[in-house]
């Protein structure tokens, strides 16, 4: 059975047929078949891509809240899943605590899907794989900067890039970088977007964590601006969405020529679908 909790769960095979897969005209492979989206916290993009997803491959997707399925205090993680593999095909949840997922994964009862969690998000790192790949015509070899804080989507996207051979480097202030990990780290915007082919970034402050005004001091030199951009002539822009123009970017970066972020957010969708194929792969 095959579960998709994180990118480094994948081979580089495995990769690549998903990126594949997700360039195909969609097959009816879920038929009158369920898939469960069960959501900690709200996301327009994760759901709308999802269930257009299911929906493409004829399935029928099934909107689930914490309130509705009580995992973990009315009724145990094992059993819930048991309960949800009954109905459904695929179950794809948006979680706060990756254990969770683990959790489901471990019952084997239904390919678990993560829609994101608090250390990784595989679905947003498939689309922005599926965007580089299409912007550049291939993504090994390339340069892909991330500007900003460490977290789920860019260690997620860090992780494809060395499975596909890019080269990942991230900016963050002090106390805002990853910790221990792999990854190739610096302080300096400019350092990290010179002969850089894509920018990225993200908001500052996620949906709970809107009043950190220490974050906020510590990241605003680290605004895509145009004249970041300039240091990187060639590049393409990118943002995994939504946006806070006048903080992480600029809105003559975002809304600009070299800004890719709207075929960005079309292919949610169809690396959703992808990564749904190959799960349900023999």
């Amino acid at each position: 059975m095959k579960h998709l909790l994180a990118i480094r769960d994948l081979s580089a095979a495995d990769l690549r047929s998903i990126l594949d897969l997700s360039t195909k005209p969609p097959s009816r492979a879920l038929q009158d078949r369920g898939v469960a989206l069960y959501f900690e916290k709200p996301s327009a993009r994760t759901r709308n891509s999802m269930e257009m997803a299911a929906a493409q491959l004829g399935g029928h997707p099934v909107y689930l809240q914490p309130t509705e399925l009580g995992i973990g205090s009315r009724e145990s993680v094992e059993d819930v899943t048991r309960t949800l593999a009954c109905y459904h095909s695929i179950i794809a949840a948006r979680v706060f605590d990756h254990e969770l997922l683990e959790q489901m994964a471990a019952v084997n009862a239904a390919p678990v899907l993560n829609m994101l969690s608090a250390t990784d998000h595989p679905l947003q790192a498939l689309a922005d794989l599926l965007t580089i790949q299409q912007l550049l015509s291939g993504i090994e070899g390339k340069k892909i900067a991330f500007i900003g804080e460490a977290h789920n989507v860019a260690r997620s996207l860090a992780e494809g890039c060395g499975l596909l051979g890019a080269e990942f480097v991230i900016a963050s202030p002090e106390g805002y970088g990853f910790d221990g990990e792999n990854i190739h780290q610096v302080a300096d915007p400019a350092e990290a977007v010179e002969g850089a082919d894509i920018v990225y970034a993200d908001v500052w402050v996620s949906m709970g964590d809107e009043h950190c005004d220490e974050k906020l001091t510590a990241l605003a030199p680290y605004q895509v601006n145009e004249v970041l951009m300039d240091r990187a002539p060639n590049a393409h822009f990118l943002h995994c969405l939504p946006a806070h123009r006048g903080e992480e970017v600029t809105a003559g970066v975002i809304d600009g020529p070299r800004s890719a972020v709207w075929r960005q957010a079309e292919n949610r969708m169809h690396t959703a679908r992808g990564a749904m194929l190959w799960m349900l792969e023999k």
